[in-house]
């Protein structure tokens, strides 16, 4: 799996203060445990993925972080790991598989990570309820008629969207992706826009570069 501009937003969003233990759900090759892990200086980084080929990748790219003593993955689904562990956490984050339907395609990883098959979203958010602190904050990235039904559904588990982040591709263009906080407590949204490029390819907004920048070897 190609690293994605969705994980990139999703990683340097999330909010990450106060947190001392972290879970990223469906980790793939890792990237956003790692990020979560150079955004917070003591934070204890659990990461779960099922896919074995996804957790090798994982597991190789996070050896060679500085805080990988603070990285512990996770080769099972998140719905037995849920069941298994007592843990909770402050900060419950994934970028979740957003296709409920069509058909899979010879390319059958990247399809997979796309359909809710293995992790279907209402499994997903009961997972996230038995996980997260009364005080944790769990956040999400989709696109946006999936990210609208998310909060919905969401709702029926009493996550509420406390914070939402509409993201444009490009100036002009119609919102893409939805980054979302969901909280145990009902409150006000607060509710912001980022554009990504302005009209012409690779030439990033100041805001996208501020979000993103520490992640990136050259902007």
């Amino acid at each position: 799996m190609k690293i994605g501009t969705d994980g990139i937003l999703l990683g340097a969003w999330a909010e990450v203060t106060g947190a001392k233990r972290i879970l990223d759900i469906g980790t793939g090759t890792g990237l956003i445990a790692i990020m979560l892990g150079q955004r917070s200086a003591s934070a204890q980084i659990h990461a779960v993925e099922i896919d074995a080929t996804s957790y090798g990748q994982a597991q190789e790219n996070m050896a060679p972080a500085p805080w990988s003593d603070r990285m512990h993955l996770h080769g099972k689904s998140i719905q037995d790991f849920a069941r298994s562990t007592d843990l909770q956490f402050d900060l419950v984050v994934s970028n979740p598989p957003f296709f409920t339907g069509g058909t899979f395609s010879d390319r059958t990883d990247r399809t997979q990570a796309r359909h809710t098959v293995k992790m279907p979203h209402g499994e997903l958010l009961t997972a996230v309820r038995t996980l997260l602190a009364p005080d944790g904050k769990f956040a999400v990235v989709l696109p946006l008629i999936e990210g609208l039904r998310f909060q919905e559904m969401a709702e029926t588990y009493h996550l509420y969207c406390t914070r939402t982040t509409e993201v444009y591709p490009k100036t002009g263009k119609p919102v893409r992706r939805l980054l979302m906080q969901f909280e145990q407590e009902e409150k006000p949204m607060r509710l912001d826009q980022l554009v990504i490029q302005r009209e012409q390819n690779n030439d990033w907004t100041d805001d996208f570069v501020a979000l993103t920048k520490d992640f990136y070897l050259d902007m």
